[in-house]
């Protein structure tokens, strides 16, 4: 442990390996951490029975920022794969995002026209009035119908909180277009890598040292000693040794299952929107690559409630946890060290979101 390194990355996940990669490539030296045994954060991905398995959750790559997507196709070539999930409400299903498709089955129209005017009579109680929770944003933009059907329930089992009491822009990102249109995403560029998620990562990481099953905060001062600067993506919180107390999230339970047949739901996302169903969705891994594989792997995806020592997936972002992560990002402001991603910085980020801030970062450090 005696080599000096130009930057030492604390997390070898999406957000550490495109910094250590532009690093590496302007000529620094990069020693990468990870506490898990394997390289790619949540976005890993492992081989069973030739299919990749997305083993933290389904990662599908969209953007409309060109330089992120080019530089993306550096470390390997994407698919023309189009997220166009399904949602099954006890035994019926329907289409998502929420679009003419979804409006005809639930209601038999067939124009924008009447599908504007089934959600204006299901809104006009609210009149002009600023949502002010989840579930009066949700009828605001779809109407009582598709709220009660097809996002009540399963909000509420993502977050282990009742609608009424999350706050309103937890739903505004959701698309409702009035076209029949089953792609989730807008963006000009979607895809999954062929091959998956880690063999990109491992390509991003190829000119620097790594080393995995290593808790660097159990030896904070000797690792940190082996660079100049550090960059850390883990838990802000964490990093202070909670000095403040701790962020809140909301963690994911994973149940994968191998089956002997070629094709289980027809679809790569499946949400159950019902409340009896104890999971959110099942994802059917090979269809984001287009297998033809005779075996099929599907995950089913549990919400739980986050304590310290599982992973943390979704910040909790209400106004405690907000006022609570400020004290800790003047911490890290005054710290000297680096701070980025999702963890270090307490948001939910896409990935070419992460990719971007990674980047930029990069280019102000250079």
């Amino acid at each position: 442990m005696s080599a000096k390194y130009d930057f030492l990355i604390v997390g070898a996940g999406l957000f550490g390996a495109t910094f250590a990669e532009r690093m590496t490539a302007g000529g620094k030296r990069c020693l990468v951490l990870d506490r898990r045994d394997h390289i790619g954060g949540n976005v890993y991905t492992e081989e069973i029975e030739g299919i990749q398995v997305h083993r933290y959750g389904a990662h599908i790559f969209h953007t409309s920022d060109e330089e992120v997507w080019q530089y993306m196709q550096r470390f390997g070539r994407f698919n023309h794969y189009i997220n166009s999930p399904v949602a099954n409400y006890k035994g019926k299903l329907y289409n998502l995002p929420f679009n003419m498709n979804t409006f005809h089955q639930m209601w038999g129209v067939v124009t924008p026209a009447e599908a504007k005017e089934k959600i204006a009579g299901q809104r006009a109680a609210f009149g002009d009035k600023e949502p002010q929770n989840l579930e009066e944003q949700a009828i605001s933009l779809v109407g009582e119908d598709i709220y009660r059907t097809l996002v009540k329930d399963y909000t509420e089992k993502q977050w282990g909180a009742p609608c009424r009491e999350l706050p309103s822009f937890i739903i505004r990102r959701l698309p409702v277009r009035f076209t029949f249109d089953n792609n989730y995403f807008s963006d000009s560029h979607q895809g999954i890598p062929m091959g998956g998620y880690t063999a990109i990562v491992e390509k991003m990481l190829a000119g620097c040292d790594v080393r995995l099953g290593v808790d660097f905060l159990e030896h904070k001062e000797e690792y940190t000693a082996l660079a100049d600067k550090v960059l850390y993506t883990g838990c802000i919180d964490e990093f202070f040794d909670f000095c403040y107390g701790s962020l809140q999230y909301r963690s994911v339970r994973f149940e994968t299952e191998v089956l002997d047949q070629e094709n289980y739901q027809g679809v790569a996302v499946m949400n159950f929107t019902d409340a009896e169903t104890p999971y959110t969705r099942i994802i059917e891994h090979k269809h984001f690559e287009f297998g033809t594989q005779k075996k099929t792997v599907i995950s089913r995806e549990y919400s739980d409630a986050w304590q310290q020592g599982m992973e943390p997936y979704y910040p909790v972002n209400n106004e405690k946890n907000a006022a609570l992560y400020e004290k800790y990002a003047a911490l890290a402001e005054d710290s000297g060290v680096l701070f980025g991603g999702r963890l270090a910085e307490y948001r939910y980020y896409d990935m070419d979101k992460v990719v971007r801030s990674a980047l930029d970062l990069a280019k102000t450090v250079l």
